[in-house]
């Protein structure tokens, strides 16, 4: 009976949860796809948190089973959405990447699918469970322990998601930074390297005006 009533709880609390970080290449496009019921909740987070040139930005679509556009975003560096299912079938999740000629995008996703019957499930009142054996027995309610488990959930999930995207910004952000700081050395090289030059010419020039008329660089110093 112990099993029978935890089975009963846990099942209206249990959703299905996915998180990925993939790279879509310059010019191309990669899709999803995931089987939805009617009337369940689609909840998706998406944040591009690197790219190998220019802007860090994607277009998305979510496409119904018969193909219809649900959602669109074009060049968005981040978005969330949440829609409520109507058709049962794979629901398809695109990330478009075909505006890019030369930059590669590294994307952050994260899909949840809820059935919002667990959030209403209704039980009456004065339905009653009893545990234990001869000895001990326990009357809980089952309404009460299903919404206290449900708000556990949510709490968790909730505070997981957001572990998740505060995640996706800090790699975003220390790409940023990696990058800036890859660039700042290239260009403080350059300008050491052009900086050398320029010494040792000058050096050399200042020293060919006194020197023997007969050197050869005297050439480029007319009229002395």
């Amino acid at each position: 009976m112990r099993y029978i009533f935890l089975s009963t709880i846990f099942s209206v609390v249990f959703a299905y949860e996915k998180d990925m970080t993939f790279t879509v290449q310059a010019g191309k496009q990669d899709c999803f796809y995931q089987k939805v019921l009617p009337n369940e909740i689609i909840d998706l987070e998406y944040q591009v948190i690197d790219a190998s040139h220019g802007e860090l930005d994607i277009s998305f679509q979510l496409s119904d089973p018969v193909g219809m556009i649900i959602v669109a975003d074009y060049k968005k560096p981040e978005n969330a959405h949440r829609h409520t299912s109507v058709l049962e079938g794979d629901y398809r999740f695109c990330f478009d990447n075909t505006f890019s000629t030369f930059s590669e995008k590294t994307v952050f996703f994260d899909l949840m699918i809820d059935n919002e019957d667990s959030q209403s499930k209704d039980y009456d009142d004065d339905k009653e469970m009893e545990l234990g054996n001869a000895a001990e027995t326990y009357v809980m309610r089952v309404r009460d322990i299903s919404e206290s488990v449900t708000r556990v959930k949510d709490n968790v999930s909730a505070a997981k998601r957001l572990q998740e995207s505060l995640s996706a910004h800090e790699a975003r952000d220390r790409n940023l930074a990696e990058d800036m700081c890859d660039r700042v050395l290239k260009w403080s090289i350059v300008h050491i390297v052009f900086m050398s030059l320029i010494g040792i010419f000058q050096v050399y020039f200042v020293r060919s005006l006194f020197e023997d008329s007969s050197r050869s660089y005297k050439k480029f110093v007319p009229h002395l």
